[in-house]
């Protein structure tokens, strides 16, 4: 088998996947969002604490920006229902954790901002085909990890913060303990979310 064929099965077979998502039935793309939401369970257990801050390091980013390119729209509902099963008692949050009680804990900004990440690259990606291109991506990757992400993350943990210590820390604090330990792995994860963005939605087609 050539190069050449190769490479037109590979693209062919990315068409087909992402037609047949576009036109899945409720019932087929709730499955699909309860996988991606194990995925991002999976991808929580990958954990990395540091001492000055209550925000763990995790690979969660990473399965909710694949959650919007795999899923479009949907990907929102996969860390929906990533989301509402860990708050009913499944402990697959970051470090095993589960419960109700992680709604009143310093990540809920970020759990939320999760939703909505996945919505926005979800629907940019599926309305428009320019923005399947890698730099187009890259910068899609971008404003939803950094922009959404880290800001309701950081600005949910200043409101918890204020909440059980009494006091809002001062900004350099809160970048220090919300934003700043998080940026390399954000730009890694950004970057190689927008790689394997780019190799699985073909950007010739419109809906």
């Amino acid at each position: 088998m050539t190069e050449l064929s190769l490479v037109n099965r590979y693209r062919a077979r990315r068409t087909a996947f992402y037609l047949w998502r576009n036109n899945a039935g409720i019932i087929t793309m709730l499955f699909l969002s309860l996988m991606m939401s194990c995925f991002t369970g999976i991808m929580a257990q990958i954990v990395v604490y540091l001492p000055w801050t209550p925000v763990p390091l995790t690979g969660q980013t990473l399965a909710v920006l694949l959650s919007g390119i795999v899923l479009g729209r949907w990907g929102a509902m996969s860390q929906v229902l990533y989301i509402a099963i860990g708050l009913a008692g499944i402990p697959w949050f970051a470090g095993a954790q589960g419960g109700a009680g992680v709604a009143a804990g310093p990540t809920f900004g970020y759990l939320a901002g999760f939703v909505v990440s996945a919505y926005l690259v979800g629907s940019l990606i599926d309305r428009y085909a320019m923005m399947r291109k890698l730099i187009p991506l890259t910068l899609i990757m971008s404003a939803a990890n950094f922009g959404v992400i880290l800001g309701l993350g950081a600005l949910y943990l200043s409101l918890w913060l204020s909440a059980t210590k009494g006091e809002t820390p001062p900004l350099d604090q809160l970048l220090m303990m919300g934003v700043i330990p998080f940026i390399p792995g954000a730009v890694v994860k950004t970057v190689l979310a927008a790689v394997i963005g780019r190799a699985i939605v073909p950007y010739h087609i419109k809906q």
